[in-house]
């Protein structure tokens, strides 16, 4: 069996890795909560990297419905093509299109699933994928067809725990909660994304990313995600880490929200007025 070790650009810590092996091998889906920014769909992405897999991706939204996941029944497209006098009109599998989870059955290799931001949809959504994530398997009655999975998918699922899931959802899970990296965590991060950066930089933007973080006035925290994004346009414009020390460059690229920005100007002005007396 093939086991997950990480990936050049993906650091991961033991715990996860043991996570993401343990739920391969006793074939259950991985649930993988955290706050935004904390590398939850990239896993997947690391795993499919590793493992040589293809990896299929549904992204769930508010609208969202497991049996949006199944399968499609086109009926407007049949009645259509009934109209027009198309030739097969009365073969309903013609109408018929599998949705994510189908297409993930109906591979003839493992693949690995995604089902990204479960949290996202009706309270509902995950207690009507109990049977199919169990069982592997559904049922399409305008065929009389049951799809089974050829086989069983790597299934990742990740919430940003904005609501919580049902119990006897969780019940079928393996669990795991990726905490927010610390200082030396996120000093692998950005070496895996940026081999050739300068170390002086590398300390004052991290100094200076995680005194953001701390703020009890900042409302939408930066993630890591941010922190590269703004790593990246700190070396392309030529900033100094002396000038990080002393401002804050290119703070739009780490805080989105018009409240946050004015929060990081009254401290910076408080500062000032520190160093003035």
């Amino acid at each position: 069996m093939q086991t997950f070790t990480g990936s050049k650009e993906y650091v991961a810590s033991e715990d996860l890795l043991r996570s993401v092996n343990i739920a391969m091998a006793l074939e259950k889906p991985l649930l993988i909560k955290g706050e935004p920014g904390t590398g939850k769909t990239m896993l997947a992405e690391a795993v499919r990297d590793a493992l040589g897999k293809e990896l299929i991706i549904w992204n769930i939204k508010s609208t969202t419905k497991a049996q949006d996941g199944l399968y499609v029944y086109d009926t407007v497209q049949r009645l259509y093509d009934s109209q027009f006098g198309t030739d097969g009109v009365e073969e309903i599998a013609k109408y018929i299109k599998l949705g994510k989870l189908g297409e993930a059955f109906s591979r003839e290799e493992q693949v690995i699933l995604l089902i990204d931001e479960i949290d996202k949809a009706d309270l509902e959504f995950p207690n009507d994928l109990l049977w199919e994530l169990d069982k592997m398997e559904f049922y399409i009655p305008e065929t009389k067809e049951t799809v089974q999975a050829k086989k069983r998918p790597i299934v990742i699922i990740t919430s940003n725990a904005e609501k919580d899931l049902p119990d006897a959802f969780l019940r079928r899970c393996i669990f795991h909660y990726i905490a927010f990296p610390d200082k030396e965590m996120m000093k692998e991060i950005v070496n895996a994304h940026y081999e050739a950066l300068e170390n002086t930089l590398l300390e004052a933007s991290l100094q200076a990313f995680y005194e953001l973080r701390d703020l009890h006035t900042i409302v939408k925290k930066p993630t890591t995600s941010e922190l590269l994004d703004w790593i990246q346009a700190l070396h392309i414009g030529g900033i100094p880490a002396e000038e990080i020390e002393k401002e804050l460059p290119f703070a739009g690229v780490l805080l989105k929200k018009t409240e946050d920005l004015g929060a990081l100007a009254y401290r910076n002005t408080q500062e000032k007025r520190k160093s003035f007396w």
